[in-house]
């Protein structure tokens, strides 16, 4: 078969340019060849570099380099294993879903110089939180006074258990030890129960609306009944049927240790029971408002004395001390009487008759 120029033109030439099909024959073919063999091709050139990539140059030779060793694992460091799962688990931990991250803890409050000192050996009275309420109400350092231990051992029990500051249960379970205690042994007796009346308790003062915060709003005060005593009886402060010369050494000890002292002849608020407290005033200023009373008076028996056996039937001594002059007295008594007249006879009134009409 033989192909002419005139033949060959006609049938592909097209204007000059070459036709899309020869262009895409021509590149298949050329992409045929760069793939056959990519091993010679980089020694030697490739046959139809249509592309302009040039022949590629070929590496230079790699010098080696000799490299240290490490240095031997020190033993205090941490093993291997360790170190793998620590560097697992960090490789890992993209791939889980971030968790929020948990609040730290609060840093621990540092114990206070009184929280120090109220050890169990003084009183039990553990830590509560803080109270901030309304109206300045609560306050920091609380404790919840349950009993006072005594030098000996033995417990006070406070009854119920008192919500106070922690100075306030420091300075009643040192009086109680140094002051109460002694007092109850001169009665031949020791204390087993304090009758707390009121501790905490966010309120204004005696209870009024819209009066200044009590000390008992801010947990620095104490309302005191009595002492109960292992005999069976009881101290109360402000019983009128106590000696006076015990409720007076109680008096003298109160207004020596607190700052404010209320009881009968302060208000009517405090007829029954002894108010203490820690106030701070200022120059220190102090308030005992507590009259002792005297005891009340003997009451005399409501019922007569019995009747001594010896004694004469009473309608016997009553004729006896009489004697005629009873009996004539008597006679004219009933003379004298004077009765109501007869009732007069009611007469029948006659009914009119009516006749028919």
């Amino acid at each position: 078969m033989s192909f002419s120029l005139p033949d060959f033109r006609r049938k592909w030439s097209c204007r000059g340019n070459m036709s899309a099909g020869a262009a895409m024959v021509t590149a298949a073919l050329g992409l045929a060849l760069v793939l056959t063999d990519r091993a010679d091709a980089r020694n030697y050139a490739a046959p139809l570099d249509i592309f302009g990539l040039g022949t590629p140059r070929p590496r230079g030779s790699v010098h080696s380099a000799r490299v240290p060793l490490p240095k031997p694992r020190p033993e205090e460091a941490p093993k291997a294993t360790d170190e793998a799962a620590a560097e697992a688990g960090e490789k890992s931990a993209p791939d889980k879903p971030n968790k929020p991250a948990e609040a730290a803890p609060p840093p621990e409050k540092e114990l206070s110089a009184c929280r120090l000192a109220l050890t169990e050996e003084i009183a039990v009275a553990p830590s509560i939180p803080d109270i901030h309420g309304p109206g300045a109400c609560g306050g920091e350092d609380l404790v919840r006074l349950e009993a006072i231990v005594l030098p000996d051992k033995r417990k006070v029990a406070v009854k119920p258990a008192a919500i106070l500051r922690c100075t306030m249960a420091s300075a009643i379970a040192d009086w109680v030890r140094t002051d109460m205690v002694p007092l109850a042994t001169g009665l031949g007796s020791t204390i087993t129960d304090l009758d707390n009346f009121d501790s905490f308790e966010c309120r204004g003062r005696n209870r009024i609306v819209g009066a200044m915060l009590s000390e008992h709003g801010k947990a620095n005060a104490l309302d005191v009944r009595s002492f109960k005593l292992a005999n069976g009886q009881s101290i109360g402060l402000t019983d009128r049927t106590m000696s006076r010369d015990v409720r007076e050494r109680v008096l003298q000890s109160v207004c020596s240790r607190f700052s404010t002292v209320l009881g009968p002849g302060s208000d009517w608020y405090h007829e029954d029971h002894i108010h203490l407290d820690l106030a701070q005033r200022r120059n220190d200023y102090r308030i005992c408002q507590w009259n002792v009373w005297d005891p009340l008076p003997q009451v005399a028996p409501l019922l007569p004395a019995e009747r001594p056996e010896e004694a004469p039937p009473r309608e016997v001594a009553a004729k006896s001390e009489g004697g005629k002059d009873g009996a004539e007295d008597e006679a004219a008594e009933r003379a004298n009487l004077v009765l109501p007249p007869a009732a007069a006879p009611v007469k029948k009134m006659k009914q009119p008759r009516f006749r028919a009409k």
